[in-house]
Order: structure tokens, then sequence, then C-alpha cells
């Protein structure tokens, strides 16, 4: 997940205002407005006497010599850097990011640039300050830090088996976001094998459109959110963050509002790629769909052996969510 702040000296309520409004998590003002960002929302205030203190939380780095790239990168031992890579902006910061990645933020004042930060070695910086003058490019910007900039890598496997189960407890997660045709959750029995299960954003003759809502799978399983992490879909809660995906892998981070656990029938789906088998546990029932390669939602009642599917394939396994390298086998 990308961290977003928004510079704004000389001070400028609107441009505060809009931030505020476009979701970014921290303002960047002098040192006598920290007061006039309070009084407008609550978000980190970066200067002196706010929040975070330039030279104390962070140190800020103009690059525009192989010196200032050097003085960057000895600071990002110490704690995160703010860089400003001026006009020659690649190999700075894919020097400073293979450096240290975890610690490296980038100014940014065009969505070219934003695109170069949040992709950069395919991981992207660890943070953007934003700092432009123009109110709708403002929040183009953060939208696009706080929406965009993860992709996931989708390969096509074939059903081995559909086996209805006994009664289980589901989840089905809703969110603040509204999905469309071909967007859902990534979830699976093994983090190493996650099945990309529709959103309830279908018209059918049973039950209206939810496009909130994946009805995700049993409690067990793992859900994969931001920054390339997994979740138990059992730990999930309002405030929580999750990964929406479309048939294409682009991701955008969404928001749980409701985590709801219920007892249902279930079945379990099988499917295989090469030499790789996974599985996945869902309720048994019509509204529930996986994704097909073009992008069409397939309910799981008809589900057939010989069917094509959308999942995301991953080599070693995960300790606390987080990736590790390893030989882990789940059955």
């Amino acid at each position: 997940m990308k961290e977003v702040w928004v510079r704004v000296v000389p001070y400028n309520k609107r441009l505060v205002t809009t931030a505020l409004e476009a979701g970014a998590q921290g303002i960047w003002v002098e040192e006598d407005r920290v007061e006039d960002v309070r009084a407008l929302g609550r978000v980190k205030v970066v200067a002196p006497g706010g929040d975070l203190v330039p030279g104390e939380d962070f140190f800020f780095v103009e690059v525009s010599s192989g010196e200032d790239q050097e003085k960057a990168m000895a600071l990002a031992q110490q704690g995160p850097v703010v860089v400003d890579t001026s006009d020659w902006r690649v190999i700075p910061l894919e020097n400073l990011v293979a450096a240290a990645s975890d610690r490296v933020w980038a100014v940014v004042r065009s969505e070219e640039e934003m695109a170069l930060a949040l992709g950069v070695l395919e991981r992207g910086v660890a943070g953007v300050v934003v700092d432009v003058e123009d109110p709708a490019l403002l929040r183009s910007l953060v939208l696009m830090a706080r929406e965009g900039g993860e992709k996931v890598v989708l390969e096509e496997a074939e059903i081995l088996e559909v086996t209805p189960l006994g009664l289980g407890d589901r989840v089905c997660v809703d969110t603040c976001s509204l999905m469309g045709y071909g967007q859902g959750m990534l979830v699976g029995n093994s983090s190493a094998f996650l099945f990309l299960v529709h959103a309830e954003s279908v018209e059918n003759p049973y039950v209206a459109p939810r496009p909130f809502r994946v009805n995700a799978g049993a409690v067990h399983a793992y859900v994969l959110v931001p920054g390339g992490r997994t979740r138990y879909l059992s730990e999930l809660k309002a405030g929580d963050e999750v990964l929406v995906v479309d048939h294409e892998g682009s991701g955008q981070r969404a928001l749980v509002g409701r985590s709801k656990v219920e007892r249902r029938p279930l079945l379990m789906v099988r499917a295989r790629v090469g030499d790789e088998e996974g599985s996945c546990i869902l309720q048994n029932a019509e509204t529930i769909r996986l994704v097909s390669p073009q992008g069409e939602p397939l309910s799981v009642v008809s589900l057939k052996p010989g069917d094509w599917v959308l999942v995301r394939l991953e080599k070693g396994g995960r300790h606390f969510g987080m990736k590790v390298e390893e030989t882990i086998q789940e059955k």
C-alpha cells in the first residue's frame, strides 16, 4: 500500500480540502499552518511542530547529481527519504528503490511521474508526495496512488473437479466500493493457488445484485490484500483493506465495510495449471461465480471439468501473511 502526502507550500485552503477529500494521508505545510490543517480534518500534518517533522521523522533530498543520490542512499539507512529527482527521474529512482525500496518516497507532479514512481522496478516507491497547484490534477494523482498501482499476474487454470460438501462457515466480504463485471477477490485453500471469485454484480432471478460484495469462501481460506500479502477470511473486519482484481490483473484497494460469517452448504473446486494443482471451498449456490479467462462470470453450480478459470500462482510460502522463500505443502 502506498501512502500519499500532498505538499501545499505556500498554503492554499482549497488544495488542502481537495487533498483531504481525495484521501491523502498527510498534508505538508509551513510551520505556522499546522493548526489550519488540523481544523479541516483528521490527517497527519507534515511540518515543524506537526505530526511528522522534516529532518527528524524523515529526510528530504533534491537529487540532481550522483553525489545527491549517494546522500539519499546514506540517509535511507537512517529512515524514510523523500526525493525530488528534478528532470532526470528514472535512473535515480531505480537505484534508490533497489537500495532501500521500503524507505524511499518520491515527489510527483504529473500522471506520468506517478506511474513511474508506482511501477519502478515492478514494486514502486514506499510512498509519494504530490506537489501540484491544480486541484483537479491533485485529486487525480492522489486517487491514482490510493486506488491503483498493483498488478497481479493471473493464469488460466483447468477445472478438474467440483465436489459438493457439507455445511460450513463461509464469509461474505462487503466493501465500501462498487465492483463491476470481471472483478472480484483472489481466494483459495492455499496462498500459492488463489481463485478469482467474482463479485455479486451479476443480474440473476434469485436475488438483487450486490456489487459491493464478494461471497468469498470458507473461513479458513486465504484472501489477497494490498502489498502482495494474504490474510485469512475469518480475520477480516470493518476498516480492513482487501485487493479487488479484474480479469486483466489490475488491482485496486477496497475498504471492508462488513464481514459476515454464516453457516451454508459448501462445495470444493479443484483446478490445475501445468503440474500445479489447487482448490477453493465456496458456498454451493448459483450466485457464487469464478471468472473465465475472457472475464465472464461462471457459476459454481454449472462449473464442470474442462472449464477454464483465472487463478494466481505463487512460489514459496507465507509466514503471517508475508511471502517467504521456503518449501511448504498445503493439501
